[in-house]
């Protein structure tokens, strides 16, 4: 049969635009499963969405199911049918529950076997027939977090539903939902071309769209609004900041967009331009426009959902709200000002951090305890430690502001310009932003190492206590952030090349909390953590391109210094492909295998030598044992990594000339515990046998 295009529309009160991506790709995925399910072919699917309508149209659908064979099994073939091949009770019955004649059933080999089977045929039916249920179940499949009933219990949705159009090619589709009933009818701009308009075809409902002041298409509503803002700032010598997640977020608040531009006073620029931003951004979804230096313009860019704004009306509306938010801005600025930074740090003592882990003020003692550690780990100077100390005292004191009251975005932001007023040194003021850092994947990460430590000590102490008291991530559920906090520890020690070791930090910041705020030990809650550090550090190093089996073979010989193991893979990466690696991991395979029966405890004792083999085999050892201790120390490791093919010759001289497995027990242990320090100074790069040596 002809295929034809299937087309859905559901007409609704304005949508929420959070909801209309997710939903977008929904219907989609429920259209594509749906016809799949019921055989029924088509080429191609695409949903379109505005605030008032959520579209679906689906090309080239088969206009009949595809026929069906269903075989069932039954009984085995000898208690299907006697020795003189007639049908026994078992294919009968069979036969018979199947709704199949039992001449009709046929033998089949399974699994070894003969059995019977019931082969049955099912026609394809229309598939306009089967339209009106599969469109049914489409929209009621779609959910949204927060639906809502309008008209009955029976059924909820994002916002009440206002009308449906269903049409097969030109042919009405009916079905029903609710109180609604399909048809062939849609509206257009709610105010400038409401409608109704009646339908004839789908080629005519784009037609429609059209002329009716809506841009059905959300792929280019948002270019559109791209194009109007750069274009805008463009005539006053800016450029737009398009902050991605708000351009969608403003394509979906709008049918028909069209740019207008604002300005508000330059008296308002003495406020710092993040205030500015993000009151113009969150609260009312403008964007606002940057000179070419990186300055904000005294100017913003709405996009309307209406045609010209020829009376300036909509330009002045928007000025006049935005005016209001900017003047309470400033008073904020201004009164938060009054009070000294340490004033705040005081009250601090009065908010609770987490239930189990004490006040706010309580985890800034901690913040500054774990910094100060810290950069007496790293050896830093004592000006450097006071500004860690100030750092970390001051970090979390802007939470008390009217502005981050009002705007919980500029937290550490108004911290920095604060305490910059205030007369701390520039490295305080930006410590405070930084230890905030980062914020989400991909964004900036601290660029002091004051900053960097104070970051890394408020990460570390949360996901400390939420571990000690129990509340750690399971499963998809992780309501405290622990994996992100600890992904930016994580990229923060490589990204500024800190040797931390973590066991130890971790074990500083249990003991900096009460002991009666913890509810767990000390060493299991270590032991849980670095459990949870190692796959976010194994996931960053696949970020990094390091290949799955190098990364296995270093962790699992220890990442208790980030940077450290990181060296070790990078490493192993750039030699795995150079001949002197085929002769190291054959020299590790052959010591490994055996060194597996040594003893645990004990150390060689030279005078037990039997052989010129064992002699030449131990001071080959102890030679690169010697030589690579100080590039082991400074993580050179690929001198390491040469160093050890070197000992491929004695390992091979040995296993030629000596029998390791002898009956003596002293001799055979002396032999075995030679091989397992040797693997063991292996092991302080990586586990080789967890490399793979062979890829296709």
């Amino acid at each position: 049969m002809d295929r034809k295009d299937l087309f859905l529309e559901i007409g609704t009160e304005e949508v929420p635009a959070r909801f209309m991506e997710p939903v977008l790709k929904q219907m989609e995925q429920i259209g594509t499963n749906l016809f799949n399910e019921n055989r029924i072919e088509f080429h191609s699917i695409k949903a379109y969405g505005t605030p008032r309508r959520l579209v679906l149209l689906m090309e080239g659908v088969e206009g009949k199911q595809a026929d069906l064979e269903e075989q069932k099994k039954g009984p085995a073939k000898n208690s299907a049918f006697d020795p003189q091949g007639n049908p026994t009770r078992a294919a009968q019955g069979f036969a018979r529950s199947q709704g199949v004649a039992v001449e009709d059933l046929v033998v089949k080999e399974f699994q070894g076997g003969d059995y019977v089977f019931a082969v049955r045929k099912v026609k394809g039916q229309d598939t306009q027939s089967l339209l009106p249920s599969l469109l049914t179940t489409i929209i009621k499949e779609l959910y949204f977090p927060k639906p809502m009933y309008w008209s009955s219990k029976d059924f909820r949705f994002a916002r009440p539903i206002r009308w449906l159009l269903a049409l097969y090619n030109s042919k009405e589709i009916p079905f029903h939902i609710s109180d609604l009933d399909s048809g062939r009818v849609t509206h257009g701009h709610r105010f400038l071309a409401p409608g109704p308009f009646e339908v004839k075809d789908i080629q005519h409902y784009f037609q429609i769209m059209e002329e009716s002041f809506v841009v059905l298409d959300q792929q280019e509503r948002k270019h559109l609004i791209r194009e109007q803002a750069e274009e805008a700032a463009e005539s006053l010598g800016g450029i737009p900041a398009l902050e991605e997640d708000l351009l969608e977020e403003v394509t979906y608040l709008v049918e028909y967009p069209r740019a207008v531009v604002g300005e508000f006073s330059r008296d308002f620029l003495e406020i710092p331009k993040e205030v500015l931003i993000t009151s113009m951004q969150s609260h009312q979804r403008y964007f606002p426009v940057m000179g070419e230096d990186g300055s904000l313009l005294p100017n913003f860019i709405t996009i309307s959902n209406a045609r010209e704004d020829v009376q300036g009306n909509i330009k002045m509306g928007n000025e006049r709200v935005l005016r209001a938010r900017l003047a309470d801005a400033r008073f904020f600025y201004q009164e938060d000002q009054k009070t000294a930074p340490e004033e705040y740090v005081d009250k601090l003592k009065n908010v609770l951090f987490q239930e189990g882990l004490g006040t706010l003020y309580e985890k800034t003692q901690r913040i500054v305890q774990l910094s100060e550690f810290m950069a007496d780990q790293l050896g830093l100077g004592e000006e450097e430690k006071k500004i860690a100390s100030r750092i970390a005292l001051l970090c979390k004191y802007d939470l008390l502001t009217s502005m981050v009251y009002e705007f919980p975005e500029l937290q550490g932001i108004m911290g920095r310009e604060y305490t910059a007023l205030a007369g701390d040194k520039q490295e305080v003021s930006k410590g405070i932003y930084e230890h905030y850092l980062p914020r989400f994947a991909g964004d900036e990460l601290p660029e002091s190492i004051t900053g960097s430590l104070v970051s890394i000590a408020d990460k570390i102490d949360n996901i400390a206590g939420c571990f000690g008291i129990g509340i750690q991530p399971t499963g998809s559920q992780d309501p405290y952030a622990l994996r992100r906090q600890a992904l930016g520890i994580v990229y923060i020690l490589l990204d500024s090349k800190i040797s931390l070791h973590l066991p130890k930090l971790l074990g500083a910041a249990v003991d900096f909390y009460s002991m009666q705020s913890l509810t767990r030990g000390k060493e299991e809650i270590i032991s849980e953590v670095m459990e949870f550090f190692r796959q976010r550090i194994r996931n960053i190093f696949l970020e990094k391109g390091l290949r799955y089996d190098l990364i296995d073979a270093v962790l699992s010989t220890g990442f208790n210094v980030v940077t450290d193991a990181h060296s070790r893979a990078v490493s192993l990466s750039r030699v795995i492909d150079e001949e002197s690696f085929s002769r190291l991991m054959t020299a590790y395979t052959r010591a490994a295998n055996l060194a597996k029966n040594a003893p645990e405890e004990g150390s060689v004792d030279p005078g037990l030598w039997e052989d010129p083999a064992e002699k030449s085999l131990h001071e080959a050892y102890q030679r690169i044992s010697e030589e690579t201790a100080a590039e082991l120390s400074s993580q050179n490791y690929d001198e390491v990594l040469k160093q050890l093919a070197g000992l491929q010759e004695p390992i091979d001289y040995f296993f030629d000339q000596v029998m390791v497995m002898v009956e003596n027990d002293t001799i055979r242990n002396n032999r075995l515990i030679l091989l397992r320090e040797i693997r063991d100074l292996f092991h302080r790069v990586a586990d080789f046998g967890k490399i793979v040596t062979t890829h296709s």
